[in-house]
């Protein structure tokens, strides 16, 4: 049992504080891999930290974990938390995520999807994004389209 699912048997669907990563992973078009999560929607590959990782221990396993590829190295690309970070899930329980965003091209492996986490990935464009996209997907791309301009200049 990871360590949330811990928490709450302890807590019930009480706010709790999050923190996680997600990665951008470019492809040498500079185009970004997407999940398409078990309910649909699209966003960067990642999760919540377990105990004892690091926020880029956390991205490599969980990218490792729904992608089958091993990241080498990260760029942090921003922070994201506070209240536009809040959510409550299906099944009540809410939370404020604190999530790392990071980008890399440091990438090996071929890419083999978990269905137990996602219906798919693919590399897409950043200006031809699929819908829907998740809960704060949007903020974590304008934060990497930002930074890849910074490092493209």
């Amino acid at each position: 049992m990871g360590y949330v699912a811990n928490i709450r048997k302890y807590v019930g669907h009480q706010p709790l504080i999050l923190p996680g990563s997600v990665v951008g992973i470019l492809n040498e078009e500079n185009e970004l891999l997407l999940q398409q999560r078990l309910d649909g929607s699209w966003g960067l590959p990642g999760g919540i930290m377990e105990l004892g990782e690091s926020l880029e221990e956390t991205a490599r396993r969980e990218v490792k974990e729904e992608s089958g590829l091993e990241v080498g190295e990260l760029t942090l690309v921003h922070v994201f938390s506070g209240k536009d970070f809040y959510l409550k899930v299906p099944n009540g329980d809410e939370l404020y995520s604190v999530t790392a965003v990071y980008i890399t091209k440091d990438v090996r492996g071929s890419l083999q999807v978990d269905p137990r986490e996602s219906m798919g990935m693919e590399y897409v464009s950043i200006d031809h994004l699929p819908t829907p996209l998740n809960s704060g997907t949007h903020k974590f791309l304008e934060a990497i389209s930002a930074k890849l301009s910074i490092l493209n200049e």
